[in-house]
C-alpha cells in the first residue's frame, strides 16, 4: 500500500501549563506532506495474524510569525513490527485489530544554529493498539492508543543555552465514528488526545511545569472509489498546555495496489 499525506495547520494562541494565553506570540503555519509505504504478507503466519512493515517519508514547513521559519525533511518513521488480525467478533460485533511498534529515526534537517528545526534530532519509540469496530452494517468507529518515548537530544538549539534536552513520555489517543451515507462515502466525527506523563528534562534535570496537553475534535469525510480512499478531517484544538493551539486541516490520498 502506498498513501499520500498532505495538512496544514494554523495555530492562534500558545498557552501555559495552567492553559493561560501567553500575550505577544503571534500565529504559527504550518504543513506537511507524508509518504506512507506498508506491506502486509498475504496470509496469517503470527499468532493468527498477517505480519507487516512501513515507512513513513515526511516534508514539513512552519513558520512561526516572525520567530523563525523552518523547511525541509523531517524525521523517518519506520516499523519493523506490524500485526494485523482478520475479523473476529466482540459481543457479536465484528472487530478488527492491529498492533504497530513505530520507530522514528533523527535524519529530519536539524541544527542547533537554528531558531526552528523540522528534524527533532533525537530517537522516539512510538507503539500503538487500535481497533474498528462495526456496530451496524453501515456505521464504524476507530479507537487508536499510543505510548511515545523519546531519546536525549544532545544538540539542542544553542539559543536555550541548554547541552542536552529530552522529551517527556507521552500517552495519546485518535478516535472516529463514521456513518456510510450512501455507496463509498462516509461521515462522522474525529478527534484526538495527548496528555505527557513525565517532565521534560534539561541538561538531566527535570523541568517543572514542563508536561503538555492538547485534545482536537471536529468533522470529517471519507470517499472511497475502487482503490482510491479521499479523506478530510478538521479539528478545534482546546485544553492546550505548554504548546501552541489552532485549527487543522487534514487532507490524505490513499491508493491501494
Amino acid at each position: 500500500m502506498v498513501e499520500l499525506v498532505s495538512q496544514g495547520k494554523h495555530d492562534d494562541k500558545a498557552l501555559s501549563s495552567t492553559g493561560q494565553q501567553f500575550l505577544g506570540i503571534t500565529d504559527v503555519n504550518s504543513g506537511a506532506a507524508l509518504v506512507h509505504i506498508a506491506w502486509i504478507m498475504p496470509h496469517p503466519r503470527l499468532l493468527g495474524a498477517w505480519y507487516g512493515t512501513e515507512i513513513v517519508l515526511a516534508d514539513a514547513y512552519v513558520d512561526t510569525g516572525g520567530h523563525g521559519i523552518g523547511h525541509g525533511f523531517g524525521d523517518l518513521t519506520f516499523s519493523p513490527f506490524i500485526l494485523q488480525w482478520p475479523k473476529h467478533t466482540l459481543f457479536g460485533l465484528p472487530i478488527y485489530q492491529r498492533v504497530d511498534l513505530d520507530v522514528n529515526a533523527p535524519v529530519g534537517q536539524h541544527s542547533p544554529t537554528k531558531p526552528v528545526n523540522i528534524g527533532s534530532n533525537a530517537w522516539a519509540v512510538n507503539p500503538y493498539y487500535v481497533a474498528t469496530l462495526l456496530p451496524t452494517k453501515h456505521l464504524e468507529t476507530s479507537l487508536r492508543v499510543y505510548y511515545l518515548w523519546n531519546s536525549t537530544n544532545h544538540a539542542p538549539p544553542v539559543a536555550s543555552g541548554d547541552s542536552t534536552t529530552q522529551a517527556g513520555q507521552a500517552i495519546h489517543f485518535n478516535a472516529t465514528a463514521s456513518y456510510e451515507i450512501m455507496k463509498g462515502v462516509y461521515v462522522g466525527a474525529n478527534g484526538y488526545y495527548l496528555k505527557q506523563i513525565t517532565d521534560a528534562r534539561a541538561n538531566g534535570i527535570a523541568l517543572p511545569n514542563s508536561r503538555q496537553q492538547i485534545g482536537g475534535i471536529g468533522p470529517g469525510a471519507v470517499v472511497n472509489h475502487g482503490k482510491w480512499f479521499f479523506f478530510v478531517n478538521s479539528y478545534h484544538e482546546l485544553g492546550a498546555e505548554n504548546m501552541s493551539a489552532g485549527n487543522k486541516l487534514v487532507l490524505r490520498v490513499e491508493k491501494v495496489f
